[in-house]
């Protein structure tokens, strides 16, 4: 896990707060995971690497003047919690909005804001259940297929909103489902931590193809 961490400080430039921050998040994820199946014990091991530095990496994809990041399906706070705590440091007027079916999860991601330090709003709830809202930003990992991620994330999408999905190496197979029916501007960058993942960055809410 040493050896995690300073890859991660050496990837990315934080302060000391923002480490602080991470640190907590790490000692209370790994209290609950006795409790609450979070992440796999194997992957805990690797923290810093398979999952805070692998969330991290969405950070710089987002708009620099996001004001609303909204986060689907939050589980053990990634890539919620990471994004939140960077941009406590790098843009203190950005609200993270995380939301999380499962009780026991919702009840974990607001306990682990709080030794954070961070300010966020946590929602038990199911993802259908929206509203009106829109978010400057959308996030999910390891949710759903890509197709029905869509579904998931265009109702908080408008036309200046972005998409950021954390995919594995089924990635280019789903994106060219979607293409097949909807017209979408998508962008695809290699994954930092995993040879065989990407991020899928997603400009504004799709449209069906005439005849689809």
């Amino acid at each position: 896990m040493a050896d995690g961490r300073e890859r991660f400080l050496h990837d990315c430039v934080v302060s000391r707060e923002t480490v602080e921050r991470l640190d907590a998040l790490v000692a209370i994820l790994e209290e609950w995971n006795n409790t609450i199946n979070l992440v796999s014990r194997a992957s805990l091991s690797d923290v810093w690497i398979r999952h805070i530095l692998d969330c991290a990496q969405l950070y710089p994809l987002a708009p620099t003047d996001a004001k609303t990041w909204i986060d689907l399906g939050s589980g053990g706070g990634f890539p919620g919690l990471v994004i939140a705590a960077l941009a406590n440091e790098k843009n203190p007027s950005l609200h993270m909005t995380l939301v999380e079916s499962d009780s026991r999860k919702c009840a974990f991601l607001a306990s682990a804001a709080l030794r954070m330090g961070l300010n966020v709003t946590t929602e038990n709830r199911r993802i259908e259940g929206h509203g009106r809202r829109r978010f400057d930003v959308v996030s999910a990992r390891a949710l759903a297929r890509l197709p029905a991620l869509l579904a998931l994330a265009e109702p908080y999408m408008n036309s200046d909103s972005v998409a950021l999905f954390l995919k594995g190496s089924g990635a280019d197979r789903e994106l060219t489902e979607v293409l097949e029916t909807r017209h979408v501007s998508a962008m695809r960058i290699p994954s930092i931590t995993d040879p065989n993942g990407v991020i899928l960055a997603i400009k504004g809410a799709s449209r069906a193809k005439s005849g689809s």
